[in-house]
């Protein structure tokens, strides 16, 4: 039974539209219908600035951490810590308290890396930026830094830790399909503050 509840609140966590939420108190702006349409921080970026785009971020990476902290900080459960944090980033993806339409699971993924295993959330990031210095484009730097993560994994021999990076990368990589194709089409925006 303790289980169940942690994996609901690990979901309804997820769910929480930071997006939706800093749009419409902060600017009074739906950021649905506007850019990508998507809930995520590079939307945000885009649609809203830095500053906004900044809070939606820090906040769908917490949203993973506090997320995967429930087991042992709040319920003295047994529970991995890596595997709840997955119902955050279902959550976040697919949010209740958004009809479902959600971010792209990259911010939320990271925090569960922050809690579970923050060396490797650090490494990640900074892999992250540097790829995001080179080539602009925030999508190609995420799904790298997934497949980074999955190389890094290999070498801490942690098996539950491998597993899910593994595929949260392979979804990361699902839910940034278009994001490839344009990409390819050299029609991807890039980003202009960095």
């Amino acid at each position: 039974m303790i289980e169940a509840i942690i994996f609901i609140l690990a979901y309804l966590l997820g769910s929480i539209p930071s997006g939706l939420i800093v749009g419409k108190l902060g600017y009074g702006i739906d950021i649905r219908e506007h850019g990508s349409g998507n809930l995520g921080g590079t939307n945000t970026f885009r649609t809203l600035g830095v500053k906004a785009g900044l809070i939606v971020t820090s906040a769908d990476i917490l949203k993973g951490t506090l997320a995967s902290a429930l087991p042992s900080l709040f319920f003295n459960s047994d529970l991995n810590s890596l595997l709840v944090g997955v119902f955050a980033v279902i959550g976040h993806t697919y949010p209740i308290f958004a009809k479902f339409k959600g971010g792209k699971a990259v911010a939320t993924s990271a925090g569960l890396l922050l809690f579970s295993a923050p060396v490797m959330f650090i490494t990640i990031l900074a892999f992250f930026f540097i790829v995001l210095y080179i080539t602009k484009y925030v999508s190609l730097s995420s799904m790298l830094a997934g497949v980074y993560g999955i190389i890094y994994s290999l070498f801490t021999k942690d098996i539950p830790l491998i597993i899910v990076i593994s595929l949260l990368t392979v979804f990361v990589i699902y839910r940034h399909r278009a994001n490839i194709k344009r990409i390819i089409n050299k029609t991807e925006p890039k980003v202009k503050w960095l």
